[in-house]
């Protein structure tokens, strides 16, 4: 059995409140709001340090879900992003996030995004280490643990989906590929890239896609997550390894782009090796100016892996529709 955490401060804080502003650098193409990417690293920061208050060791984020946008934030915005814990098993800590935004001059803010994350601690010998139990106390503590715990059937069902689809079929789907090798610059204190930066990654990669499916003018470059969903990290992602992130649209409705993102690394002696990193699936719309989603060109799938990835979206569809989303209210509630 895994010691338990001995730090004095290790299962006592399971709340925690960031505050800052935005910077030119976290804005999306075309300037018109801030780029999903930049909100999905706040969220990985913000559930991280909670994580870690209450385990009182090293964390890894393990899984990502239900990240809905439902507004864009304006460029230049006072950021509040607020995690707390709401539920544990053994070694894991179930967090979640709400990121909410106000102008400058009023000071009063309007939730933009809410989710879940799911961390693990790792002890000194890098493997899985038990965490304090926590126990909810107040109405939402209760009514959130409650959520979390709805959440884990269908979780693995959607996950087992995921990870039992080869995409090393031949293709007709548009997609990107984006390669790179992990800066310095990007790494935690455990030597690996934040879950943040790899959300981020990911987000860059999947918009790059969805714009260029949309090439709509000025229309494309509006191109705007609403949702990421089943974000799995299986393995670490270390510096100066070289980075895969290949985004391609596995299904279109009239007015959304449904896309698969994967990250896989390898060493750079060895390119062709690859591992599989991270996976996820996002949500693109393109917003009219009244904010309606405007009517996307619609893809037809041709060979029998894009068939089958068309399936297999609108099968995570239908068990998404059963994962009711967490209320901002709730979830900023006492």
């Amino acid at each position: 059995m895994t010691d338990l955490p001995t730090s004095r401060a290790a299962g006592r804080d399971d709340r925690i409140t960031l505050r800052f502003m935005t910077t030119p650098a976290d804005t999306a193409a075309g300037g018109r709001s801030i780029a999903a990417g930049s909100v999905m690293e706040w969220i990985d920061k913000a559930g991280y340090a909670c994580a870690v208050g209450w385990a009182g060791a090293y964390c890894v984020t393990a899984y990502v879900g239900n990240v809905r946008h439902r507004r864009p934030i304006p460029p230049g915005s006072l950021i509040e992003v607020q995690a707390r814990l709401v539920h544990t098993g053994r070694t894991s800590m179930h967090v979640v996030v709400t990121v909410s935004s106000a102008e400058v001059e009023t000071r009063r803010y309007t939730p933009a995004t809410t989710c879940i994350l799911i961390f693990v601690a790792k002890g000194p010998d890098g493997r899985p280490a038990e965490v304090p139990a926590w126990q909810p106390a107040s109405r939402s503590d209760h009514k959130l643990a409650a959520a979390a715990l709805e959440r884990i059937p269908s979780r693995t069902e959607i996950k087992r989906l995921m990870l039992g689809e080869d995409y090393g079929a031949p293709t007709r789907a548009p997609r990107v590929t984006m390669r790179f090798l992990v800066p310095p610059g990007v790494v935690n204190w455990g030597g690996k890239a934040h879950g943040g930066t790899v959300m981020r990654w990911i987000d860059e990669a999947a918009y790059a896609c969805a714009a260029s499916w949309a090439r709509d003018g000025d229309a494309a470059s509006a191109a705007v997550a609403v949702y990421s969903g089943g974000i799995h990290f299986f393995a670490p992602v270390r510096i100066g390894d070289l980075v895969e992130v290949e985004a391609r649209i596995v299904y279109t409705s009239a007015h959304s782009m449904h896309l698969s993102i994967r990250v896989s690394t390898s060493d750079p002696r060895t390119p062709r090796e690859l591992t599989l990193t991270t996976q996820c699936l996002s949500v693109f719309v393109v917003p009219g100016e009244d904010g309606v989603a405007l009517t996307v060109p619609a893809w037809e799938p041709a060979t029998a892996e894009d068939v089958r990835l068309w399936d297999h979206t609108r099968e995570i569809l239908r068990l998404r529709e059963g994962i009711v989303p967490i209320s901002a209210s709730l979830s900023l509630e006492a």
